[in-house]
């Protein structure tokens, strides 16, 4: 885990419609490794909300677009003050379309430009780069739809060789799409002077149909970020197969709401895998470990893991999972409230998640109650492995 104190400090430029895994993934991914991040938004307040959007290439001409996750802000955008931030972050999605016509934006890209701050901007954000004038004579790649505004912007235009494609110019990053998080976040970090030690590390992710979206994505990416060999199986798919996820979110409802959320591609078969080869097991929530609960096979990679004493991080409704494979007696533990039930039943002490980003760490069993937690729940992972990050 990175030092008690933040030595570093970034700040994340928001919007309305701005993709959602392209804003919650770093925003996430940097604070589990130790670095504060502050998300603004233009005539926005801390404690405010920007709605996100899911962009995915389907089988249409252009990526498809449904609602996301409510992001909320805790900055406000007027408060700003460039020298107290150590980097810049710029989600793509629609939100730059109409930041980029904002001089109040424009001047703070300027600013973290012209004193050479680490600026790390995706997809659709080269659109604010680009009106931004700092792009000049600059490598950059970006979703393909952007390069001709790229190219009138003077840039040296890279051709992304794939989704995940990542350019390095100075101090500055630029990324094709979210599929790039990984290189993307661990070159930002590396910018801003950090140093990645402990990674050399291989965890599998349990997944199934309808587990929660960035249940799944935030840890994936995150510890991808962090150089971790990371693979992904569901019972019954190949690796190239896809599970469909949910986005839960906390709507004002007496439960959570539920959208579809991105396809997230396995890149692991479930039978031919052999578990004994990965260091940690790692269980998001959602709906699927209501029937993954069922799967005996399930049942018994869940336990190897225990039995081992390998670390396992279940966040949510995986408990379900830990609670039917009897692996809970006499552990503490955490997860969403619904699943106390789960928790006691199965002969685990029952810790209440007040607030609901508390997660918690007994022995090699992390938990965590909901993806607000991400933060803590990978950080007391990374401890578990022994990776750190430093500056």
């Amino acid at each position: 885990m990175a030092k008690d104190v933040a030595p570093r400090r970034v700040l994340m430029l928001c919007g309305d419609y701005m993709e959602d895994y392209e804003a919650m993934v770093p925003f996430q991914a940097l604070q589990a490794f130790g670095i504060d991040v502050d998300a603004v938004c233009p005539g926005k307040k801390a404690g405010e909300l920007c709605r996100t959007s899911v962009h995915q290439i389907l089988e249409h001409q252009t990526y498809a677009e449904s609602r996301g996750h409510n992001f909320a802000l805790n900055a406000t955008f007027d408060e700003i003050e460039v020298r107290k931030y150590n980097g810049l972050i710029i989600p793509g999605g629609r939100a730059p379309e109409y930041l980029a016509m904002d001089e109040s934006v424009l001047k703070l890209v300027r600013e973290f430009s012209n004193s050479g701050k680490a600026i790390a901007s995706i997809c659709h954000g080269q659109l604010i780069l680009s009106a931004a004038d700092v792009v000049k004579g600059r490598k950059c790649t970006a979703y393909p739809a952007v390069k001709p505004v790229l190219i009138a912007a003077r840039s040296y235009w890279v051709e992304a060789e794939t989704t995940a494609t990542c350019v390095r110019d100075g101090n500055l990053i630029t990324g094709a799409t979210y599929e790039g998080h990984p290189e993307f976040i661990r070159l930002f970090v590396e910018e801003l002077g950090g140093t990645i030690q402990g990674s050399n590390k291989k965890i599998l992710f349990l997944c199934g149909d309808y587990m929660e979206d960035y249940e799944v994505m935030v840890p994936f990416q995150s510890l991808g970020a962090l150089g971790c060999k990371v693979d992904a199986i569901c019972p019954n798919k190949n690796a190239g197969d896809i599970c469909p996820t949910a986005i839960h979110d906390f709507e004002g409802d007496q439960t959570y709401s539920e959208k579809p959320g991105h396809n997230f591609t396995l890149n692991e078969q479930f039978d031919s895998v052999d578990i004994s080869s990965y260091d940690a097991l790692v269980i998001p929530g959602g709906r699927a470990p209501e029937y993954l609960a069922l799967d005996e096979k399930v049942i018994d990679l869940v336990k190897h893991f225990m039995d081992s004493k390998k670390p396992v991080a279940s966040i949510c409704h995986g408990q379900q999972i830990l609670s039917a494979a009897g692996v809970l007696k006499g552990r503490k533990c955490t997860a969403y409230p619904a699943v106390k039930l789960n928790v006691v039943l199965g002969g685990g002490t029952w810790l209440e998640p007040d607030p609901i980003h508390r997660c918690y760490t007994d022995e090699n069993l992390v938990t965590g109650a909901a993806w607000p937690g991400h933060p803590e729940f990978i950080s007391q992972l990374m401890v578990l492995l022994g990776i750190t990050v430093s500056f």
